[in-house]
C-alpha cells in the first residue's frame, strides 16, 4: 500500500508576511537532509508531502527530526478520492499501524475540495461505520477524549488517511534568527545550550579555549567529537568550531589572581576573546549553558560581575533548568556519553577551594591589572585555529602530542588531510 509523509509547520505559521521566507528555509534544508534518499516533494503553503521508499522510512523519520520548523508530520496511507477506496485504506491503515485492542476512536475528515458532493461531517457519518464493522479489532467511539484520531485528508485527486502524529523539532528554520557564537566546554550543558539556540532558528559557530598541555588533549577531542553530534541539526552537516589557545593567559591567572577570583576573571578574560572574535563578522550575540546557581561561577552576582566587560547580548538557553533536565536532553540528542568522559576542561581543572559567590567588579578590576591581558588576548586570537566539522568526518587527535596546534600538525602530516 502506498505511503507517504505529510510534514505540518508549528509556529512559523505565526510569521504573517515572512511565512513564505520561512517555509523555504525549511525546503532548502528538507532536501539537503534527504538528498541521500530517494525520495519526492509535493509542496503546499501549509503542507509539504514526501514521497518515498517504504525500506528508508526510518532513516527519513530519524532525519527529519532534526530539522528545525518542523512541527510534527505523520506516515499518511494514499487512497483514491471515492469513498469505498478511503474505507478500504483506513481499515489497513488501523490494522497496520495500531495493535492495542480496547482503543476508543474519534474519524475526522478535512475536505479540501469544497466541490465535493459531501461535507466533512457527511463524510465521516458515511463511512464510521463501516470502519468500525470491519477492522481486525473493535473500537469504541468517543468524540470527546479518543485514544487515538483517524484523520483522513481529502483533495481533489487523493486522500490521505493517517492516525498517528510525530513530534518534530519545532522552532523556527536554522538561520532565520541570525548567527551567535556558543562558548562550548566539554560538559552537559553547553551542547544542549546550543540545541535549544540552533532549534529557535539561530545559525551558531563554536567556540572553546583550550589550555593545552595543562589541560589533556582528550578535553578538546570531546570537544570535537560533541561538534560533530551537534552538525547533524546544520541543513549542510557541518559546524565551525574555533579553538582558542588560551594556556599562556590561563597561567597568568593562576600565579597572579587571588584563589577565590580564579574563574571570575577567567570567565572575564574567555568574555572578552569571545567578543573581540565577533568583530568583522555577522555574529550577533554570545550563547552559553549557564544555569543559576549550578556553580559558584553561576550566581547572579558572579553572572554580572562576568559579564560587564561585554556589551554583546548573551543568551543562556538553560538559565533556568534543573541539572536533570539538561541531563535528559543532552541525552535525547546523544552528547550525554561524550560529556561525562572525565577529561577536565580550563574551567574546571585547579578550580579554587572556595571560589567567590557574590564577586565585585572592584576587586575583578583589582587582579586583572596585574596581568598582561591585552597583549594576551590578542596573541589568542591570532593563533585561534578553525575547523570545519561534519557529522561523517573523523578527526583523531589525542595520541598526536601535547598541544591542539602540535597534534593538528601532526595528524595531518600522517592522514594528509582531516578524515
Amino acid at each position: 500500500m502506498q505511503k507517504i509523509i505529510l510534514l505540518r509547520f508549528g509556529d512559523m505559521m505565526l510569521k504573517g508576511r515572512n511565512i513564505g521566507y520561512f517555509i523555504k528555509r525549511v525546503r532548502t534544508h528538507l532536501v539537503e537532509k534527504l538528498k541521500s534518499l530517494n525520495v519526492s516533494y509535493q509542496f503546499t503553503h501549509d503542507r509539504i508531502f514526501i514521497d518515498y521508499d517504504v525500506e528508508d522510512e526510518q532513516e527519513i523519520i530519524k532525519r527529519l527530526k532534526e530539522i528545525q520548523g518542523i512541527h510534527s508530520f505523520s506516515i499518511a496511507y494514499v487512497a483514491k478520492p471515492d469513498l469505498d477506496d478511503i474505507i478500504l485504506k483506513s481499515i489497513e491503515a488501523l490494522n497496520q499501524d495500531l495493535n492495542k485492542p480496547g482503543l476508543s476512536l474519534k474519524i475526522e475528515t478535512r475536505r479540501t475540495d469544497k466541490t465535493y458532493p459531501m461535507t466533512s461531517l457527511e463524510i465521516t457519518k458515511h463511512i464510521a461505520g463501516k470502519i468500525l464493522s470491519q477492522a481486525e479489532r473493535k473500537y469504541s467511539i468517543d468524540v470527546k477524549h479518543p485514544d487515538v484520531i483517524l484523520e483522513i485528508d481529502l483533495r481533489k485527486d487523493v486522500a490521505y488517511i493517517y492516525s498517528k502524529s510525530i513530534k518534530g523539532l519545532g522552532g523556527f528554520p536554522y538561520g532565520t534568527q541570525g548567527k551567535g557564537l556558543l562558548m562550548m566546554s566539554g560538559g552537559i550543558d553547553s551542547p544542549v545550550a546550543c540545541y535549544l539556540a540552533m532549534k529557535q532558528g539561530i545559525e551558531v559557530e563554536l567556540i572553546h579555549f583550550e589550555s593545552t598541555p595543562l589541560t589533556p588533549l582528550e578535553s578538546v577531542q570531546k570537544v570535537i567529537d560533541l561538534s560533530k553530534k551537534l552538525s547533524k541539526f546544520t541543513p549542510t552537516g557541518q559546524i565551525r568550531l574555533h579553538l582558542v589557545p588560551f594556556t599562556k593567559l590561563h597561567e597568568a591567572i593562576l600565579s597572579k589572581v587571588f584563589d577565590p577570583y580564579i574563574i571570575t576573571v577567567m570567565r572575564r578574560m574567555m568574555y572578552r576573546i569571545a567578543e573581540g572574535f565577533t568583530k568583522k563578522k555577522k555574529i550577533l550575540c554570545l550563547i552559553n549553558g549557564e544555569s543559576v546557581g549550578q556553580v559558584a561561577s553561576q550566581t547572579l552576582n558572579s553572572i554580572a560581575v562576568v559579564e560587564d566587560v561585554t556589551k554583546m547580548p548573551i543568551l543562556r538557553p538553560v538559565i533556568t533548568y534543573d541539572k536533570q533536565d539538561i541531563v535528559d536532553l543532552s541525552k535525547i540528542i546523544d552528547t550525554y556519553d561524550i560529556s561525562i568522559r572525565p577529561f577536565n576542561d580550563c574551567c574546571s581543572i585547579y578550580v579554587p577551594k572556595s571560589p567567590v559567590t557574590k564577586p565585585m567588579t572592584l576587586y575583578a578590576v583589582k587582579y586583572e591589572k596585574e596581568l598582561p591581558y591585552e597583549t594576551l588576548i590578542q596573541e589568542a586570537l591570532e593563533q585561534t585555529i578553525t575547523l570545519d566539522i561534519r557529522e561523517s568526518q573523523t578527526i583523531e587527535i589525542a595520541s598526536y602530542g601535547f598541544t591542539v596546534k602540535e597534534a593538528l600538525d601532526t595528524y595531518m602530516k600522517e592522514k594528509g588531510e582531516l578524515c
